[in-house]
């Protein structure tokens, strides 16, 4: 197994980039490096941000399992890491006994005191997770910061209060959070608009994450009514909703497909995705018809067909409904637009 001692939290990113030997880039305040090499293959990259906020994503796959032991960092930090894909060992020293932090799961950590926080980044597996760290010192001097309103938990990471261990939030699971950052990746790749983007969506992602924290600490979700194996189970079967979305699929096919029953359909996704399971196959279908008639000469009879609306008229109704306009208006509006470029 290879070790990696992270000595210093200000400039985490240049250690793994010397660790993976990484050709490194930079645009718009962004770095990233890639590596192909005997210790695995993959990207990763960051940005910092005013008040000691800095964003860190990996997207990589190891030969090897990786450790990565942080030895008596001087300057506080608070991790919050999400993990999309993958997952890691964690031990609160490097000799102790490991612990899992899962995919989907929201991570809150923070290596306070003299021990040896240790994660071990396993090799075989993609792993995609994402990384906010968050300098309190410097977060402090943030105009309306506002540290007054976290609990007690919270509170002395943020203070700088000193503690004897490292702190470690293990919560709920998911999907917004996942879907919140997938965003990440498709955001437009040109200066100034990217810059504020990336940096509305990484507070939203904060803020998220604060909430889910108060929110576990105040026993307001409901974890037990869904456990981990029922998340990822409902995450596969968004999969197999776009893959059928043409068909007539009902609650009874997606609970005989996921083997979750009707209620526990429905709990889960108005607790992942704030919508019952036709809400959400309906936004789906309208999401999808937008790009048809965005991006394909499909008439809108054939797009109604293509996403398993049974009446054009019905179509029409719910599109004009979420948009504002009906479908033919917005073909026209775009080939308008596209010849006025012309």
């Amino acid at each position: 197994m290879n070790e990696l001692t992270i000595c210093s939290s200000n400039d985490f990113f240049s250690q793994l980039l010397y660790f993976f030997n990484g050709d490194l880039t930079e645009a718009w305040g962004e770095r990233q490096f890639d590596f192909s090499n005997d210790l695995g293959h993959g990207a990763v990259r960051t940005i910092g941000f005013d008040w000691g906020i800095t964003l860190l994503d990996l997207d990589i796959t190891l030969h090897k399992d990786i450790k990565i032991v942080f030895n008596q960092c001087h300057t506080p930090f608070i991790d919050f890491i999400f993990i999309s894909q993958g997952c890691l060992k964690y031990s609160k020293d490097n000799s102790g006994e490991h612990i899992s932090l899962e995919q989907f799961q929201n991570i809150i950590f923070s290596p306070i005191g003299s021990s040896q926080p240790t994660f071990i980044y396993p090799k075989d597996q993609k792993l995609k997770i994402n990384l906010i760290k968050v300098l309190p010192a410097e977060y402090q001097k943030k105009k309306h910061n506002n540290l007054t309103y976290l609990n007690e938990s919270l509170m002395p990471l943020f203070t700088c209060s000193k503690e004897t261990q490292p702190y470690l939030h293990l919560g709920n699971f998911s999907l917004q959070l996942a879907d919140e950052i997938k965003q990440l990746s498709n955001i437009p790749d040109y200066g100034i608009l990217r810059t504020l983007a990336l940096e509305g969506r990484l507070y939203m992602i904060l803020s998220m994450q604060l909430v889910e924290h108060h929110n576990f600490t105040e026993n307001m979700n409901m974890p037990e009514a869904i456990s981990k194996n029922e998340i990822i189970k409902i995450h596969r079967l968004t999969e197999y909703i776009i893959e059928h979305l043409a068909d007539n699929t009902t609650i009874t096919t997606l609970s005989s497909v996921s083997g979750l029953s009707p209620k526990k359909l429905q709990l889960g996704f108005k607790i992942l995705y704030s919508k019952t399971v036709n809400e959400y196959i309906r936004q789906l279908k309208l999401e999808i018809s937008r790009d048809y008639l965005k991006n394909t000469d499909l008439s809108v009879s054939e797009i109604v067909y293509a996403i398993g609306i049974k009446s054009r008229s019905y179509f029409s109704k719910i599109f004009f409904e979420a948009y504002e306009i009906l479908p033919t208006e917005y073909r026209k509006q775009l080939k308008n637009k596209n010849t006025s470029l012309n």
